[in-house]
């Protein structure tokens, strides 16, 4: 689309204007990424280049980063008129309802590509895949401040929106990934072994119960005999346990990567530190 050219023209006539050229396309994420690891400036506001968003809101947003505006650290656009056909408004009401229940973060349209951040808070996000979406969330999941303002929105007049099916079954996949990363990132044993000796006590209890059966059809000769082999509870127990046990062996490993990460890098964000004004270290008992 010669947008390569632009920005190069762009860059001869202004010193301040920086760009980041893939070899081929790397998604919208990595995109994002790039953008985020070379600003240098303390705010850092994202628009999607089709124009729908209007660049005279960008004050708006960034007044929220303010100490008067609320000194908020994420700041989202919210497209109350959108200019898009139903089939693409109808999904997206339905898919922000959902992303704001799972995820704890209120927004009425996380997809919304006009945003503004502190670079900080962009520091401490991991950002790759389709996870664009959701920056928001994976930073509010640091202990960022994120809230919302209403924007207008303009018809499309540039470029061909690539929305479809496909688009809306990898946003549930990314909701469904985006809620367990930040719920249980740090501590996959929780689901993943409740998941497993759920499974697996349920297969026990199958089991037992069997087992039961055989015994008394022994020991009672007037009762029919239980040939377990012929039964089919018998491997739908047996399949619960295996299933069961899978689950947990990934859990235990998952916490074992997990703690293996977190020696080399912490779970946590640090707002602000205070160091000793006279150099010197208090250790304790």
């Amino acid at each position: 689309d010669d947008s390569w050219r632009v920005i190069h023209a762009l860059a001869d006539k202004d010193p301040q204007v920086l760009g980041v050229r893939f070899r081929r396309n790397f998604g919208k994420a990595d995109a994002l990424d790039a953008g985020f690891r070379a600003a240098t400036a303390p705010y850092v506001v994202t628009i999607d280049a089709d124009l729908q968003d209007d660049p005279n809101e960008i004050p708006a947003l960034l007044a929220k980063l303010q100490p008067s505006g609320g000194g908020y650290d994420v700041v989202s656009g919210w497209k109350i008129d959108r200019k898009d056909p139903w089939h693409k408004r109808w999904p997206s009401l339905g898919f922000n309802a959902l992303a704001s229940w799972l995820t704890g973060v209120r927004l009425h349209d996380h997809n919304c590509g006009l945003k503004a951040y502190r670079r900080e808070a962009l520091a401490d996000v991991n950002l790759y895949g389709e996870l664009h979406r959701f920056v928001p969330v994976l930073a509010a999941a640091r202990g960022y401040r994120v809230t919302e303002v209403a924007v207008h929105h303009r018809p499309r007049e540039y470029g061909v929106s690539k929305y479809g099916v496909s688009r809306i079954l990898k946003g549930l996949m990314d909701l469904i990934t985006i809620k367990f990363l930040t719920g249980y990132g740090d501590r996959p044993q929780h689901v993943l072994g409740g998941l497993g000796l759920v499974s697996f006590g349920l297969g026990s209890l199958g089991l037992v119960y069997l087992a039961l059966r055989w015994v008394v059809s022994r020991l009672f000769e007037d009762l029919d005999p239980v040939h377990l082999h012929e039964t089919a509870a018998l491997y739908y127990s047996l399949a619960l346990c295996l299933v069961g046990a899978q689950f947990l062996a990934v859990g235990l490993l998952g916490a074992m990567i997990t703690a293996s990460l977190s020696r080399r890098e912490p779970g946590y964000s640090v707002a602000e530190r205070i160091e000793a004004k006279n150099g010197t270290r208090i250790d304790a008992d």
